[in-house]
């Protein structure tokens, strides 16, 4: 990622012209230069997170800007796991009454089918940054 550069891995995303961007179906592994974003960040908008939703624990490492650094998601029947260099950072359960709190009174609120298909796209987010993506794997589990 170049310096102040801001992505994601959007999942379960639902295409159907009624959805005007991916976000709106799908939850995101939050991507983004933590240390030299231009504006102020939340901890819900920090690399690793479940974006908007979920915070990365204090096993969260990231490399610096420029350095390559390696992400895992885990959905597994509704059970999340977000892994960054090598740590568990996240895990939760999609669906069950915290989620739904958090989704209904949160960012989400005004987005009804935000993160409730069971399967979908990938969408790589892209605001504008140069961000780098290489040995992508994707297994049905």
């Amino acid at each position: 990622m170049t310096p102040g550069g801001n992505s994601g891995v959007i999942y379960h995303v639902v295409e159907n012209p009624k959805y005007s961007a991916p976000y709106e179906t799908g939850p995101e592994y939050q991507m983004i230069d933590d240390e030299g974003y231009p504006d102020k960040l939340e901890e819900w908008q920090k690399t690793a997170a479940d974006y908007a939703m979920y915070t990365a624990n204090d096993k969260k490492k990231v490399m610096p800007v420029g350095q390559w650094n390696s992400s895992k998601i885990v959905f597994n029947k509704g059970h999340v796991k977000h892994w960054l260099n090598g740590a568990k950072v996240i895990e939760f359960n999609a669906w069950d009454a915290a989620w739904t709190k958090l989704k209904t009174d949160g960012k989400w609120k005004d987005f009804p089918d935000y993160g409730s298909a069971k399967k979908g796209r990938i969408a790589l987010q892209d605001h504008g940054n140069k961000v780098y993506f290489k040995n992508l794997m994707i297994r049905e589990l």
